[in-house]
């Protein structure tokens, strides 16, 4: 039996637990934190130019994780709207918290007059890792899995995963995405290293997670639906994949002169 919490009554206190899922989710976060640190190193950046991001994005990334996933499944929260705030209950969408980054990006260069794409470009990798990481959190609550496996012969891990309160094999559809991110993860790191310019990194994740997630996402059996038959994330991510080609040609067209910073964050 998996058990969803990783401590049970903490300091004593009955039904006060820390779940899989939330331990899981901030150790992505503190790895994707690490790296982005020291990846603004190696540009000539404070640690603090990534700190002060994450204080001002994380509220932002989970107000619109939230907001995204409550939008599309409304008719759950219509009856008792309070519920809304019951984020415990879980209902967090990964591409609410990336619009919510996004947003949080463009804020926070705008007060600081830090430049928009590299900002991004930087924290990118980190993004990927966190969101392959994150992924083993669906194991433990049982939840982001495909079809059903009748054959015996396929009811193993990690093709599939026994879903205890369904006793059944279903698709690991959490473990496909997982690696998927994971192997974006290795080849945006290596690309990162000839990027031709500012926002090369974003156009490849954009593509790259876009083009996963559709098909990762068409296997799933509890997608949120925008209309009978499709779904809010496949429809998204083919969105992701055309803006990421666009930018790629926008920017081939455009002269790359990179804006210098030499604010608070720069180390020189």
């Amino acid at each position: 039996m998996i058990n969803k919490n990783a401590v049970e009554n903490l300091f004593g206190i009955d039904g006060f637990n820390i779940a899989w899922y939330g331990v899981i989710i901030a150790f992505g976060m503190l790895l994707g934190t690490l790296l982005a640190i020291e990846t603004a190193k190696k540009k000539g950046y404070k640690s603090d130019l990534i700190l002060d991001f994450l204080f001002l994005s994380l509220p932002i990334a989970i107000l619109c994780a939230r907001a995204y996933y409550v939008i599309f499944e409304w008719s759950h929260y219509a009856s008792n709207p309070l519920k809304v705030f019951a984020i415990r209950e879980g209902g967090l969408a990964i591409y609410g918290g990336v619009i919510g980054g996004f947003i949080s990006a463009v804020i926070f260069t705008a007060i600081n007059h830090f430049p928009l794409w590299q900002l991004i470009d930087m924290v990118i990798p980190s993004l990927i890792l966190g969101q392959a990481v994150g992924r083993w959190g669906n194991f433990f609550n049982q939840e982001a899995f495909g079809s059903l496996i009748t054959k015996p012969s396929l009811q193993f891990f990690p093709y599939g995963v026994y879903i205890e309160h369904l006793s059944e094999w279903h698709q690991a559809t959490f473990f496909y995405e997982s690696m998927w991110n994971l192997i974006l993860f290795v080849i945006l790191v290596i690309y990162s290293k000839k990027a031709k310019y500012n926002g090369d990194i974003l156009s490849r994740y954009l593509i790259g997670y876009g083009i996963g997630r559709f098909f990762i996402e068409g296997l799933r059996t509890d997608s949120l639906y925008v209309l009978p038959g499709m779904r809010v994330s496949q429809l998204l991510s083919v969105f992701l994949v055309i803006l990421g080609i666009g930018f790629i040609i926008l920017r081939k067209n455009q002269p790359h002169n990179p804006q210098k910073y030499k604010g608070k964050y720069s180390i020189s």
